[in-house]
């Protein structure tokens, strides 16, 4: 099978590209927007999506675009230090996590399709609104930006065509409704001096009312000297559009931060300083129980939408193409390809976009809220053991698919900072 469409160049479908060349493929991928630009703000890159991009041949230049992860530190609203644990190599993993802006992300993936592929690998301006298909092809009808319409045929489709995706809805048509979960996100990015070591990820806050998460997507941005830092902001808010691009106001969350002192920053001036800002709902995308019809199926955020939290959502649509290109080449057979993939990915995916409804590993900063009623501490240690967060901890990089380094063996790989500092911890990670 050599005639493959995807649909949609965000990063889930470009790397999806990149995967079926290197199995001697060529697809067309179908992008509605007539250019890209490199939009949106910072993604948490785990280890294993760096994996990814290391076998495809990227390493070299996404380590030019993005920050190693070294350290990640959890603290509550008053600024007081919860937990500490080292990230990607330094915990013990064989891969970096890395931090980028998502567009400077996709825009590398582009640049090498075009530059593996062909230059007319992307057709731009052209979005696909349905398709039809029969034993041995798809059809897809396409509305260009022109007024132009047309139909296309190829062997097989995937659709990554985000979260938004009308062949999911064509798919799936009595599937529920996203609906609005009543949390929304403010999301931007500020260029600043480094904080700490320049590649420390900050969880700060009391979930009970809002939660912010900090840190670097580029060091010396653009000769600066200064770091390019991604911050989020969770709390209650009023729904609306379901838009990575939608303009939002700081205004009425940096007054949520009043009694945050931390030594190394101020979050309140971070959050004022911002270069843009962007609000977006935490809509629910309820789990689907198939992502396959005959010759077409679904991939990245068309299959498995999830709150953006954690790192999840970029690794998963690299670990989806790893694993359809696989399966293409054993099979052959489109059908049964898909078929395959879907049962190596959906039920694992579905449990990742579950649990990211809850809080994760972020849990922590919850109980220790809870059991100090929102009060300062005097020692973690009496309220939350480190052996309790490290359990924690632990269960959740099991479920998203990367295990400690070392906790098969009952090792601790987290750490309170003004213990241990910096010293690093765990086994090497196969």
């Amino acid at each position: 099978m050599t005639d493959i469409a995807i649909i949609g160049a965000g990063p889930g479908g470009l790397i999806t590209a990149l995967r079926l060349h290197q199995a001697g493929m060529t697809p067309t991928i179908y992008e509605s927007v007539p250019e890209l630009h490199p939009l949106g703000v910072g993604v948490d890159i785990k280890t294993v999506g760096t994996r990814e991009l290391d076998e495809v041949g990227l390493l070299e230049e996404f380590r030019a675009i993005s920050v190693d992860a070294e350290d990640s530190i959890f603290f509550n609203h008053h600024g007081q230090e919860i937990y500490a644990e080292k990230c990607g190599v330094h915990m013990g993993y064989l891969h970096e996590q890395r931090f980028v802006h998502r567009g400077y992300l996709q825009m590398l993936l582009y640049r090498t399709v075009l530059e593996r592929l062909g230059a007319d690998a992307v057709v731009h301006g052209a979005r696909v609104v349905q398709y039809s298909q029969d034993e041995s092809s798809v059809t897809l009808d396409i509305e260009h930006r022109d007024g132009r319409t047309e139909q296309v045929r190829h062997e097989a489709v995937i659709a990554a065509d985000g979260i938004k995706s009308a062949v999911r809805k064509q798919m799936h048509p009595d599937a529920a409704e996203p609906h609005f979960s009543g949390i929304t996100m403010w999301r931007g990015t500020t260029l600043r001096e480094p904080f700490r070591n320049g590649h420390t990820i900050l969880h700060i806050g009391d979930p009970r009312v809002s939660s912010m998460i900090i840190y670097p997507i580029a060091n010396d941005f653009e000769g600066t000297g200064l770091d390019l830092v991604n911050w989020v902001v969770e709390t209650n808010g009023e729904e609306t559009i379901e838009d990575w691009n939608q303009v939002g106001d700081i205004s009425e969350v940096v007054p949520l931060y009043d009694s945050v002192d931390i030594d190394f920053i101020d979050v309140q001036q971070l959050m004022r300083d911002a270069r843009e800002v962007y609000l977006f709902p935490l809509i629910r995308h309820d789990p689907l129980d198939n992502w396959v019809d005959g010759r077409v199926v679904l991939l990245g955020d068309a299959a498995h939408a999830m709150y953006p939290r954690g790192g999840n959502g970029v690794t998963q649509a690299m670990l989806d193409a790893r694993v359809i290109a696989e399966k293409i080449v054993e099979i052959g057979d489109p059908h049964a390809a898909f078929v395959a993939y879907d049962a190596v990915r959906r039920e694992a995916v579905n449990r990742i976009v579950m649990a990211s409804r809850g809080e994760g590993y972020e849990v922590i900063r919850r109980i220790v809220a809870e059991r100090t009623d929102g009060a300062p501490f005097d020692d973690i240690e009496d309220v939350l053991p480190l052996a309790e967060a490290d359990e924690i901890f632990s269960s959740y990089h099991a479920l998203v698919g990367a295990p400690r380094p070392g906790h098969e063996a009952g090792e601790a790989t987290g750490y309170r900072t003004w213990e241990t500092g910096d010293a690093e911890v765990g086994a090497r990670h196969d």
